[in-house]
């Protein structure tokens, strides 16, 4: 009995390691596009960055490394915004665009090594970069919000996407004074939490 409770702890750690990437890119479910009016359309929109890890993540991610890295600061923060605009109407129109997942989980493992080595790079780098990544969030967004009321859902969508990067920017500039450890160590998780979200792409 004991050997068998051993053997059981010992693999719970395994389980949960191959059900992460399943459980942090979760969504709002299958009917997410499904508003029955304007308002709920717009709170839709506007939770459906929290409901998955990777979107959050990223988006903090970014206001984060844009607030401690970039002499432009809200270069890739626009750009980002801008493409997100971009990707979701993509996706409310149901277009083709492949490996939609695998970069989502790029963009949370190259953000997170920004972030823990304070890379810099040119505003015009981080711009494409950051277009990019929001190009694939965006399209994911919009195939699960969309809807006859799927502006409202984009209207909300941006509004948390503002905030998300907000919040980060708000933390790139006390952690680098206050905590830097903290700064590296929270790229670094983020990093590997990216890597096992890629793994199963791999």
């Amino acid at each position: 009995m004991k050997t068998l409770r051993h053997g059981f702890l010992r693999g719970v750690p395994a389980v949960m390691v191959l059900a992460l990437p399943g459980i942090c890119a979760a969504h709002v479910g299958a009917d997410a596009g499904v508003h029955h009016d304007a308002m709920s359309a717009l709170w839709s929109g506007f939770v459906h960055p929290f409901s998955g890890v990777d979107h959050w993540a990223a988006m903090v991610a970014l206001g984060v490394w844009s607030a401690t890295t970039a002499r432009r600061v809200l270069v890739a923060p626009f750009v980002f915004t801008v493409m997100l605009i971009v990707g979701a109407m993509l996706g409310f129109m149901n277009a083709p665009m492949p490996v939609v997942e695998p970069m989502i989980a790029c963009s949370v493992l190259v953000l997170g090594l920004l972030v823990a080595m304070r890379w810099q790079v040119p505003a015009w780098a981080a711009a494409v970069m950051a277009g990019v990544f929001a190009l694939f969030h965006g399209v994911a967004h919009g195939i699960e919000l969309a809807g006859p009321f799927q502006a409202f859902a984009l209207a909300g969508m941006l509004v948390a996407a503002l905030l998300l990067q907000s919040v980060g920017m708000v933390l790139g500039g006390w952690a680098p004074r206050h905590a830097p450890w903290l700064q590296r160590l929270g790229g670094a998780g983020l990093a590997l939490f990216g890597a096992v979200l890629l793994g199963p792409f791999a």
